[in-house]
């Protein structure tokens, strides 16, 4: 079924190549897309596949066939507010915005894949839908991203299974990476203000230091994981931002602490919830107080069993089997768990990594190894034909 997808994929190479470079040359960032999405939707247009705009926003949906079974394969599009340092000729244009997660390539490589994909005979009923989605990075003012927006926008709706990639600089170029269960973490970020009582620093007796307080719930909050949840479930809580006082001789009134919790499973979320509150709790015991506010931005990223068999069956096809790795699980978040929580799906690695020349994930320097864009197209084609094949 799939045995000339990779020779199909490589023969469009170049435009592969030519769209992620227009794309990277004009980042934009989350649910700011215009430029990318009007690119995406005039690249529909001439493949006959009647693109939808507006969805979750600035996210563009074509669809491909109809009926049952139904499909859905996600690529995100936004950039980041980052300054390229790169002196490539293909460098972003945009002072401060940069694609550095490789947004740029999933975009391109996901047109690839629809390009295949329309113009592949004795394609099997069923229907495959293209979801470009925005603002993967991050979240609007009401706490939700892309993949939110786009789902309440109905871009999921009758689906039977999602599907998505992510390039890898961490792997080299043709290798694949898959595993089934959580892959990625649920991450929560955090906000607790302690007050306390403000006075002058000679006279520390007449007031309640609210650093002095933090000082002790931090030490409990580093305390959590170890002590309060599974030690065989992954776990993490931090302290990232603390801020409070502004003059010397001043004890300030109020201090606030800013951090993230994630998460595999639901239990050891409620733990970590629980025992944070308890932590910040104690301050009330040395005449402070405190509010928190918990905020849920991305739920875990689960990999169906059953569809992970077929997408590494899929990839071995494409790549021989030696070439498929099992993924790393990573407690980094992503917003494709919202998809794959409404809708089985997998999650899955492609190795893009520049030999002699690592490049970091969300870096001035990031870039990637064009050469693995056919292999990204013919990996997403495979998997949406043989998904298509084994459940029609």
């Amino acid at each position: 079924m799939t045995s000339d997808i990779l020779s199909r994929a490589r023969e469009i190479q170049d435009q592969l190549v030519t769209w992620r470079r227009e794309i990277h040359q004009h980042p934009e960032l989350g649910f700011q897309e215009h430029r990318t999405a009007k690119l995406v939707t005039d690249v529909l247009h001439e493949l006959g596949l009647n693109p939808q705009t507006g969805i979750g926003k600035t996210g563009v949906v074509g669809r491909l066939g109809s009926g049952k079974p139904a499909l859905g394969i996600r690529a995100d599009m936004d950039a980041l507010e980052i300054q390229e340092a790169n002196q490539v000729p293909y460098a972003s244009r945009v002072p401060g915005v940069m694609h550095a997660c490789g947004h740029d390539a999933h975009t391109a490589m996901l047109l690839g894949t629809a390009r295949i994909l329309s113009q592949y005979p004795d394609r099997p009923p069923g229907e495959i839908r293209f979801l470009f989605q925005p603002m993967e990075e991050g979240w609007d003012e009401e706490g939700k991203g892309g993949a939110r927006r786009m789902i309440e926008d109905g871009a999921l709706e009758g689906l039977d299974a999602v599907f998505a990639l992510h390039v890898d600089s961490t792997i080299p170029t043709g290798k694949i990476a898959v595993e089934s269960g959580p892959i990625m973490a649920g991450v929560d970020p955090y906000d607790a203000v302690i007050t306390g009582v403000s006075s002058h620093s000679a006279s520390p007796h007449q007031g309640v230091n609210p650093i002095g307080l933090l000082a002790q719930v931090i030490n409990a909050i580093q305390a959590i994981p170890p002590l309060y949840t599974d030690p065989l479930q992954p776990a993490l809580i931090s302290c990232e931002a603390v801020h409070g006082g502004s003059s010397s001789g001043v004890i300030p009134g109020e201090v606030s602490l800013h951090g993230n919790i994630r998460y595999y499973d639901q239990e050891t979320r409620r733990e970590i919830h629980q025992a944070l509150k308890s932590a910040l709790e104690s301050v009330r015991a040395w005449g402070g107080d405190f509010q928190l506010n918990i905020q849920g931005v991305f739920p875990p990223t689960l990999n169906d069993p059953r569809l992970t068999d077929l997408v590494r069956t899929s990839l071995n096809e494409v790549v021989g089997q030696d070439s498929v790795l099992p993924l790393k699980r990573s407690l980094a978040g992503e917003d494709f768990g919202y998809m794959s929580e409404k809708v089985p799906g997998v999650y899955f690695h492609l190795g893009a990594g520049i030999e002699g020349d690592f490049r970091p994930y969300h870096n001035p320097h990031f870039d990637l190894d064009e050469s693995a864009l056919p292999l990204g197209s013919a990996a997403l084609a495979a998997v949406a034909l043989n998904y298509l094949h084994n459940q029609g």
